[in-house]
């Protein structure tokens, strides 16, 4: 007969943990998809010399393991005696590390539009904000969106990293779980569960969405 240990105490740990997770993924994403926009048009319209030290910047945040981003990152706000809590710290971090890829995956999203398109635009005196937000925008997002719920789903999962900073979020909890009960199998598996239950929907969204902005449709 199957026996555990786990209770429904632990449970609600583990959705604890769950909890922290989606909020610094949720936080995370947020901010670097803003900035990621943000960069993605600076590089875009500056041209690849003006661009450079962003580019160079964004390259090592993109190069550099993200656990040693986290843990500089902790080091360097003492160092600085900011005295950011872990879970600020982590937001920071993985905020700048989304913004990296986001930034090339806008950067390509704005490169796909055709400049013919973009010309006609502007032929019809249309301003550049008008041009970027009614033109470009809706393009973009449609190349641009499959690349960003994959970047999505690698930050939740890359967000487990943010252990080593002290913070209690899914895997760590797990972990604490598996040390005091010795039954891996069981809690990794439902460790693993809530983690497709959490990214699934967002990976089912992201393809009705592709389908349904397919221009064959």
């Amino acid at each position: 007969m199957f026996d555990t240990a786990l209770t429904w105490s632990d449970l609600l740990f583990l959705a604890k943990g769950a909890w922290m997770t989606l909020v610094v993924t949720g936080v995370s994403v947020v901010a670097g998809t803003i900035l990621g926009i943000v960069f993605g048009v600076i590089r875009v319209q500056a041209g690849p010399i003006l661009s450079a030290p962003l580019t160079f910047v964004l390259d090592v945040f993109r190069s550099v393991p993200l656990l040693i981003q986290l843990v500089l990152g902790n080091a360097l706000q003492a160092i600085l005696k900011l005295g950011w809590a872990p879970f600020t710290t982590s937001c920071v971090v993985l905020s700048l590390y989304t913004a990296a890829y986001c930034t090339e995956i806008v950067r390509g999203g704005i490169a796909a539009v055709p400049p013919n398109t973009r010309r006609a635009a502007r032929s019809l005196g249309m301003s550049w904000r008008q041009d970027m937000c009614y033109i470009v925008a809706p393009l973009a997002t449609r190349v641009a969106l499959p690349s960003w719920i994959g970047l999505s789903l690698g930050v939740m999962k890359d967000s487990a990293l943010v252990l080593w900073l002290g913070l209690i979020e899914l895997l760590r909890a797990s972990q604490v779980l598996v040390t005091r009960l010795h039954e891996p199998l069981l809690i990794l598996t439902i460790c693993g569960v809530i983690y497709f239950i959490i990214s699934f929907p967002v990976a089912r969204l992201g393809g009705y969405l592709e389908k349904r902005w397919s221009p064959n449709d």
